[in-house]
């Protein structure tokens, strides 16, 4: 029987989840263990105040700038062998979509969509895609916790419609290896043993699509 070849960290690593599920800080921890370059998601899209004021024809002005600006990211990366390097991210190409979806008309989305597709075949796709998740309640709770002005004016409808979205794109995702993860089980920031055992996992080949629950956890029996 032929061996397998040894097992090397994926090149491109991405985490994805809805909002204050702790992404962030999982892709900062997890760049600087693996000693990584860190690509962030755009924070600074100047329609984003109008569009959680409910202005008219923000919600698409909004979502092309976010569009366009992480077209832009992801097409000058360069995680081919020869660059010689890993790259983590807090978030997919496919999260555009994800909200565009959510948030723009029909008659938006068609517009949107021939862009999107355009964009879609020119950027690279994660090794592999850590998925976070939490139920809307936590999300919630989180949110007040951080108390950030825009944040607050995010509905409980809203939240419990961005945590469907995601969940319902990930059960078919299929572009990359997933590794999902419940969060409400797991503190990789105050629980070292968490953080210690995610990264013993990632030290072994995830395959199609994987779950990850630490020993120890509430539900690990």
């Amino acid at each position: 029987m032929a061996k397998m070849p040894p097992y090397e960290t994926p090149r491109f690593i991405a985490v994805e989840g809805p909002i204050r599920v702790g992404k962030t800080t999982l892709a900062d921890i997890l760049a600087d263990r693996l000693k990584a370059e860190r690509m962030r998601d755009v924070d600074d899209n100047p329609f984003l105040q109008g569009f959680y004021r409910e202005r008219r024809g923000a919600a698409f002005t909004t979502q092309m700038y976010f569009l366009i600006e992480r077209f832009r990211q992801f097409h000058a990366l360069d995680v081919s062998a020869s660059a010689n390097r890993v790259v983590v991210s807090d978030y997919i190409f496919e999260k555009d979509k994800i909200f565009a979806y959510l948030n723009l008309s029909d008659a938006e989305l068609q517009l949107y969509d021939q862009y999107y597709q355009m964009f879609a075949e020119q950027v690279p796709v994660p090794d592999l895609v850590i998925y976070l998740q939490a139920k809307p309640e936590m999300l919630k709770k989180r949110i007040e916790k951080k108390n950030m002005p825009f944040e607050s004016r995010i509905s409980e409808e809203y939240l419990e419609a961005v945590v469907k979205a995601y969940d319902h794109f990930f059960f078919h995702y299929r572009s990359s290896n997933l590794l999902v993860i419940d969060t409400s089980e797991i503190d990789f920031v105050d629980r070292n043993e968490d953080l210690q055992q995610l990264l013993r996992r990632l030290t072994q080949p995830v395959r199609g699509t994987q779950y990850f629950l630490p020993l120890g956890s509430a539900s690990a029996d």
